[in-house]
């Protein structure tokens, strides 16, 4: 049945590869027939996540170098979702970090969101952001995000049903929007990765170099340490950590996936000090084998478990980290690479489209049940039955 269906998919953005784009590769998987729509996109990029699929762009992506600055157009995100119509559609998937779920709808149209985070940098790290900008630009930024956070609340009360990508991101539904969701981890490739017999002696960081990543602590911790530490990515805070990286640690930027699997197999633990929404890598660390050394909040809490996956640390500071990788190098636990990569695979792209799929089927039905009212009498055969049954005609009165 949801193949004859009339589907469209809404994304923020297309113009990188990463976890949310492999959660809408992977719904486009499950509804190839579904129409795309997003801000801006990479054909490029899309012609090889998306081939032959219609993908059509807002306004926002016919605004001037939006394709490079489309960030700067945040305020007028809302405002370009509004016109794209969707009143053919039966069901629309939005998924969201960025602004995708502004969108209107007809009454008849079912419209899940799957949401990746509430926008970050108007809710939950609003401050962070604040302090991390001048004068000026921190006031633009602060009046901005008083229109966009409006903005989004208002919106999720367009969305029918939520799914969340972790327990963490659940909660923050709940506190932003007040609205409940059902938590649908996103989708990791288990099978591409493989573990190696006797992995190798240094600690490893892959991700963006980011500030709220907090790159800095592992950085840190390893040079208190004296302990190797190899940093595959990059980003705006890569000069600042390799100007307080000790001889022990080594970025070598963005890699391929063969290095990349490589030393996901091959280091002793992966260091994840930052409060993550989900976080995709530590699952693709315990599909390789290997245990991960965690910040004990956000999406890790779904996923790492002391002593069996690996350990956390309560508090975001060098100190607490080097002792979480003092009882992880102390305790003796010898971590099972076989039971590891069996957990990982929970969160493999196959569980999560049957998941989601079902989520989808089951909200579907009850719409569709709700629409047409299934086994029921319409108002005009109730009103019909009660004037046949002798009762007052309804519609008296009424010229």
């Amino acid at each position: 049945m949801m193949n004859e269906i009339k589907t469209a998919l809404v994304h923020y953005w297309l113009t990188k590869n990463r976890g949310g784009e492999r959660v809408l590769k992977a719904v486009q998987e499950e509804y190839p027939q579904s129409d795309i729509y997003t801000h801006v996109h990479d054909k490029a990029l899309t012609d090889q996540l998306f081939p032959g699929s219609r993908i059509e762009d807002s306004m926002i992506g016919r605004l001037p170098l939006a394709k490079k600055y489309y960030q700067y157009y945040l305020l007028f995100m809302p405002y370009a979702l509004e016109q794209f119509d969707f009143n053919d559609y039966d069901l629309v998937i939005s998924s969201e970090s960025g602004p995708a779920k502004n969108i209107v709808t007809s009454w008849r149209t079912l419209h899940i969101c799957y949401c990746h985070s509430p926008m970050r940098y108007v809710w939950n790290m609003y401050y962070d952001y604040v302090r991390s900008k001048g004068f000026l630009t921190r006031k633009v930024f602060e009046l901005g995000a008083h229109y966009l956070r409006a903005a989004d609340r208002l919106s999720a009360d367009r969305v029918d049903h939520f799914v969340a990508n972790s327990s963490e991101v659940a909660h923050r539904i709940e506190k932003f929007y007040r609205r409940e969701a059902e938590v649908i981890h996103p989708p990791v490739d288990t099978k591409q990765f493989y573990a190696v017999e006797h992995p190798e002696d240094f600690y490893f960081y892959c991700g963006e170099l980011v500030a709220y990543k907090r790159v800095d602590l592992a950085v840190e911790a390893c040079n208190r340490l004296g302990k190797r530490l190899v940093v595959i990515g990059d980003g705006e805070e890569r000069a600042r950590l390799q100007k307080m990286a000790g001889p022990t640690v080594t970025f070598l930027g963005r890699q391929p996936h063969d290095v990349l699997s490589w030393h996901y197999a091959n280091c002793r633990a992966l260091l994840f000090p930052g409060e993550e929404d989900f976080g995709i890598v530590p699952i693709e660390v315990m599909a390789s084998g290997r245990p991960v050394i965690a910040f004990g909040r956000g999406g890790a809490l779904d996923y790492v478990v002391d002593g069996k996956t690996g350990y956390m640390f309560a508090e975001q500071t060098v100190e607490s980290m080097i002792r979480a990788i003092g009882e992880f190098e102390t305790t003796g636990v010898a971590f099972d690479a076989a039971r590891m990569i069996d957990f990982a695979r929970h969160f493999d792209v196959e569980i999560f489209k049957d998941r989601f799929s079902t989520f989808v089927e089951r909200k579907y039905e009850e719409h569709r049940r709700r629409l047409h009212q299934d086994g029921q009498p319409t108002r005009a055969a109730r009103i019909a039955a009660d004037m046949d049954a002798g009762g007052q005609d309804a519609t008296s009165g009424v010229s």
